[in-house]
């Protein structure tokens, strides 16, 4: 649960967290720790394209839309990938605010059922995955991700130059025995080793209906920049903070490589091919707060879109 303070300072943002959730953030993600796995350079075999994933996968917002509360887009970078490569099959079961679960389960907002579950577009003939997911499982609500946008943009109207995220998700306490601040066990990175076993399993679920496929994991662009004071003033978050989500969304690549190589999967880093177009830049490919082009708060816009399938074909040696 939030502290007392930030419920009471919640309403004063809830356009901005509103907006957040119900696009089904699954944002945030930046800069990987590790390498990315690249494909060898052989033509793939793309005849049977099934896309999974969550809302950077469906390109929610970008027109145009379909799939209700999924919010699939007909330029997400799927889409872009199967037609550049020529797909005779293309199917699209991405959905907005997917967690891992998502994939082998239905997916519901609270008792409306939303999507089912994605892995049963997946069968014996399919020859190529991709699969966008993760960072709705940093949250615990429906919405995935909406709830530590909560936190985060409440914690800054009340304490707009520290660092409230980290410090309710880092637990930070006073040690009066040194007599500092410091931090405890932080639940984000908590819930990111709870979801790499689980990635697991899903990959290996994935090998057996699809022995034949090949199956690439698409990272997260660069939604927050590494230098945090470039979002002095620009989005509802604290500079401090700014910093914090940074490493947390580069922790969320880094077991999504991790898991990746040790279960059969390429990973595709798309960081490097969004750099210096994050929510903060002067020429954004992922939108924030107030999207300036068509897209979902905190999400890629249509360029952002193309920038991700371009990296998904360089990793495929197309």
């Amino acid at each position: 649960m939030l502290s007392p303070a930030l419920k009471r300072t919640s309403t004063l943002v809830s356009g901005v967290v509103l907006a957040a959730a119900l696009t089904a953030l699954s944002t945030p993600a930046a800069q990987a720790s590790t390498s990315a796995t690249h494909a060898s350079a052989h033509a793939v075999d793309a005849g049977n394209y099934v896309a999974l994933g969550d809302s950077y996968a469906a390109g929610a917002g970008v027109p145009g839309q379909s799939a209700g509360l999924c919010l699939r887009s007909d330029h997400n970078y799927g889409h872009l990938v199967a037609a550049a490569l020529g797909s005779s099959s293309y199917t699209d079961v991405t959905c907005a605010a997917a967690k891992i679960k998502s994939i082998t389960s239905a997916q519901y907002d609270a008792f409306i059922r939303v999507n089912d579950p994605q892995l049963n577009a997946v069968g014996p003939s399919t020859t190529l995955i991709t699969l966008g997911i993760g960072g709705n499982d940093l949250g615990t609500s429906d919405l995935g991700i909406a709830d530590v946008i909560a936190a985060c943009v409440s914690g800054a109207v009340i304490d707009p130059f520290g660092t409230p995220c980290h410090n309710y998700y880092g637990h930070k306490y006073f040690n009066w025995s040194d007599w500092a601040w410091e931090y405890g066990d932080d639940t984000l990175v908590d819930r990111i080793d709870a979801a790499a076993p689980q990635l697991a399993d899903t990959l290996q679920q994935i090998h057996a209906k699809a022995p034949n496929a090949r199956v690439v994991v698409v990272g997260y662009p660069e939604v927050l920049p590494a230098d945090a004071s470039s979002c002095a003033g620009r989005q509802p978050i604290t500079v401090g903070d700014v910093s914090y989500l940074h490493g947390i969304l580069g922790k969320v690549n880094s077991m999504l490589a991790d898991t990746s190589a040790a279960n059969g999967a390429t990973f595709v880093d798309t960081t490097a091919a969004t750099t210096g177009h994050d929510v903060c830049s002067d020429d954004r490919w992922i939108e924030g707060a107030l999207p300036g082009s068509p897209a979902v708060p905190f999400h890629p816009n249509a360029t952002g879109e193309r920038a991700m399938a371009d990296a998904v074909l360089a990793a495929l040696g197309h």
